[in-house]
């Protein structure tokens, strides 16, 4: 590797002395470094793709897991793999921590890493509620079909006041079930241990290849997450509230990218075509450091 890509949460690294540091430090050693900062309270800004020279062989992004996911989205069309620093608190994809940096960056250059591909999701969204409706008959134009991608996960919340939210599942155009709860999570293998794990969802070793749906709170005793094949077509359709009023919820992609939905509305989501490759120097097993991370 010769050519370093590095994005700096600016709000984590604010007087930027580890990215100065780490610069210095791949400048010493004839490499060449490239610097895009994420300002200060603006931590959702977009990596400017643009930006990123043809010839990057590896982007190190100083932040957290956040900035992390954010980059990968950001990234997807290019084919460069991603090594996080953790400047944050509880990190599962950033695995370098402030304090081992000068090891890690020595065990870099020296080649002694190697980059897993973790699976991506991919979100459509699909407009046929009443809002859409109500576009058409006012004249104005219909909502564009949206589209985003996640390392992490894919998750429909309720939005505004307390509400249970209906959703509808099918799969592969099947139905599955139909779920009353706070809301519902798809995640990849790599989010298992994000929201689906606050939610009561299983861990899955990161570089298996499944997707998990995982309601939110569920209004039923006996309703646990799924467990489908990467091939699987996951389609919510937005139900009615109570007395078939409209209900309005809000889908994030990894917690960033956020769309609102109400009633007839549908997500689509699938595997993306396209992997992240994340940069892996740590020779402990998936289960040791998942060992040491629940035990802070």
């Amino acid at each position: 590797m010769n050519h370093f890509y590095i994005i700096t949460n600016g709000h984590k690294d604010c007087n930027l002395e580890k990215t100065r540091d780490i610069r210095g430090y791949l400048e010493a050693r004839k490499k060449k470094c490239t610097i895009q900062i994420k300002e200060s309270g603006k931590e959702q800004e977009y990596t400017d793709v643009a930006q990123i020279p043809e010839d990057v062989d590896c982007i190190l992004v100083l932040g957290g897991d956040g900035t992390l996911l954010q980059a990968a989205r950001d990234i997807i069309q290019r084919d460069i793999p991603l090594l996080g620093i953790n400047l944050g608190t509880l990190g599962y994809l950033a695995e370098i921590e402030e304090t081992g940096m000068d090891a890690a960056m020595n065990q870099l250059l020296s080649g002694e890493y190697e980059v897993e591909q973790r699976m991506m999701l991919t979100g459509r969204i699909v407009r046929g509620g009443i809002h859409q409706q109500k576009h058409k008959e006012n004249g104005l134009p219909a909502y564009k079909t949206e589209n985003s991608y996640a390392l992490n996960d894919i998750t429909i919340t309720r939005s505004g006041s307390l509400q249970i939210i209906r959703f509808r599942i099918c799969v592969n155009g099947q139905f599955l079930n139909e779920y009353h709860a706070d809301g519902v999570i798809v995640a990849t293998p790599t989010g298992s241990t994000g929201y689906n794990l606050s939610a009561g969802g299983p861990i899955v070793e990161p570089k298996a290849e499944l997707l998990l749906i995982t309601p939110i709170s569920p209004h039923t005793l006996n309703t646990r997450s799924i467990i489908l094949a990467p091939e699987d077509k996951i389609e919510i359709e937005i139900g009615a509230g109570r007395e078939e009023s409209v209900q309005q919820v809000e889908v994030n992609f990894d917690g960033s990218h956020n769309v609102m939905l109400y009633t007839g509305d549908k997500v689509e989501i699938e595997r993306a075509e396209t992997t992240t490759g994340i940069v892996k120097l740590n020779k402990a097993s998936f289960l040791e450091v998942l060992h040491k991370k629940l035990s802070v």
